[in-house]
């Protein structure tokens, strides 16, 4: 009740003033400027005489949003659920007015910070260690021309001890990494194992200088050379890889074992081989594992045998040569090919690539002159090139059935090569076809090979016309007049064979079935159309 008599008592004040004052003086001002309690703070000033910026017109539900409609970067951190505003449930449903009140005059502080009794763990930031006692402006620097935003303090280690990195960040900005809160220089510490190197064994008692020289720690090597060349006695003979024989924990502690840390496990006389030897002076410089790398000059088939010498060669002793053609190839020596000499199949380079197929040593001996196919095997053996040639006729796409197992081989195969011969009956019995191809050149229709006078064939269930009436008494050619190559394909429709005996001329269609029948043309039943 007593509200709204104020709000009675002020509109009444503002009818009284515009009665005394002329309408000029008034104009510049609104009815709630005249109402404003008091003058708003300094940095609200340019918004004085919009009091719509911050209240809606006779309401006070929609000031929270006007206000963070401006304070933005405050809206943001409520979104976000971070900062003095986003963090504390308690404030985030609290309408703005009831901490940051206005219209107390220019001078107000409107913030109404107790920096005695913040705590600052409801921040982003908690305070630990030293954090404790430092005073607030060390952090909280206000910026020139710009009120002092407390949000805006950085809460990275750099941003405040820029000046207190004697690393010059050389060790990056992450001084938390070593430093912590309690002492930034007494109680400083670094685990090395969160870095790409971590240390071990001997390295552990090395002083950070000896690696990090005039505190340098970008682009530091961590392959052994780099801090270890000074003590290679190989005076780099040995390559680079000192980690394949040197460990960490002592540098003079050797541990090499060819067997388990390499490819090539060293067996036989290999092993009382000199490292020298083999690997020269860039000892693991690309060193290949063939035989013949080091063994080229003790090769006395000067390569004619290729360079796969552990073939018939072993570690053991060089000159001991064991090899054995059907276990250690996949072509199996048998009948003639036993006795064959080497060199009547390896001419040149022994195991290049060498065919294991008939024709890739036989060629010469092929009186069909290629024209039977490259599978030689299909009717020779191996016992001998003219002996038991023999040839099933069924593993083909042609079986040989009936009168075909008494007919001779030239009777089909008129030349020497035989995938050349046709399958299709047509090939071999045009001479035969009394039909002159007019039921077409698929004679298995009706014949088969068990005599070609003997034939069966059901023209109502093998074809897609069934033979009624006077159909059944006409002759063949009736129908099939001309020749057709492949399969017959004739038309099914009567008028395809009747339209010369359409007197109708073609006027009443060409759907004859539907007066006349297949007893006999003349007879005429005509069937209503549905």
């Amino acid at each position: 009740m007593g509200r709204y008599l104020q709000i009675g008592y002020r509109l009444l004040f503002a009818a009284v003033m515009l009665l005394l004052f002329p309408i000029t003086v008034l104009q510049a001002a609104s009815i709630e400027t005249l109402l404003m309690p008091g003058e708003v703070i300094k940095g609200h000033a340019k918004y004085e005489t919009q009091c719509t910026k911050c209240h809606g017109r006779f309401s006070n539900t929609d000031q929270n949003a006007l206000c963070l409609d401006c304070h933005k970067k405050v809206k943001s951190d409520i979104d976000a659920g971070k900062g003095l505003h986003g963090r504390t449930e308690k404030i985030k449903e609290r309408e703005c007015r009831a901490c940051h009140t206005d219209h107390k005059g220019r001078g107000y502080d409107i913030v109404g910070l107790e920096k005695t009794v913040f705590d600052h763990s409801v921040t982003d930031f908690k305070l630990e260690g030293k954090h404790k006692g430092v005073q607030c402006g060390r952090c909280h620097v206000k910026k020139d021309n710009e009120p002092l935003s407390y949000r805006a303090a950085s809460g990275k280690c750099f941003d405040c001890h820029k000046k207190d990195d004697v690393h010059k960040e050389r060790l990056g900005k992450k001084c938390g990494d070593c430093h912590s809160a309690s002492s930034w220089h007494k109680e400083s510490s670094f685990d090395h194992k969160k870095t790409d190197f971590p240390l071990r064994g001997a390295h552990q008692k090395v002083s950070c200088a000896s690696c990090h020289p005039n505190e340098r720690y970008k682009d530091i090597s961590t392959k052994c050379y780099g801090c270890h060349s000074i003590n290679d006695v190989h005076r780099g003979e040995y390559g680079k890889k000192c980690q394949d024989c040197h460990s960490e924990k002592k540098w003079k502690e050797i541990k090499f074992d060819h067997d388990k840390d390499t490819k090539y496990p060293l067996k036989g006389l290999h092993k009382q081989v000199s490292c020298g030897a083999c690997h020269g002076n860039d000892i693991y410089a690309k060193l290949k594992t063939q035989c013949v790398t080091c063994h080229k000059t003790d090769d006395f088939h000067r390569g004619k045998y290729g360079e796969k010498c552990e073939d018939c060669h072993t570690e053991k002793k060089w000159d001991a040569v064991k090899f054995d053609h059907d276990k250690d190839t996949k072509f199996k020596l048998r009948g003639r090919h036993a006795k064959t000499a080497c060199f009547a199949c390896h001419r040149e380079d022994v195991y290049a690539d060498l065919e294991s197929n008939c024709l890739s040593c036989h060629r010469a001996e092929d009186v069909h002159k290629g024209q039977q196919g490259k599978r030689c095997e299909t009717c020779h053996n191996e016992s001998g090139w003219s002996k038991k040639v023999t040839f099933d006729h069924d593993i083909t796409a042609f079986p040989l059935l009936g009168m075909h197992t008494l007919t001779s081989c030239t009777d089909c195969h008129v030349t020497k090569s035989y995938k050349d011969a046709k399958k299709e009956c047509d090939s071999c019995h045009k001479k035969d076809d009394v039909h002159k191809r007019r039921l077409g050149t698929g004679c298995a229709l009706c014949h088969n090979q068990n005599a070609w006078k003997v034939w069966r064939f059901d023209h109502d269930k093998q074809t897609d016309f069934k033979l009624d009436g006077a159909h059944k008494k006409r002759h063949c050619y009736a129908c099939h007049r001309y020749p057709v190559d492949g399969d017959l394909d004739l038309p099914s429709s009567c008028y395809q064979c009747h339209e010369e005996d359409d007197v109708h001329l073609g006027n009443f269609g060409q759907r004859c079935e539907r007066c006349h029948t297949t007893e006999a043309f003349d007879d005429i039943r005509f069937q209503k159309q549905r």
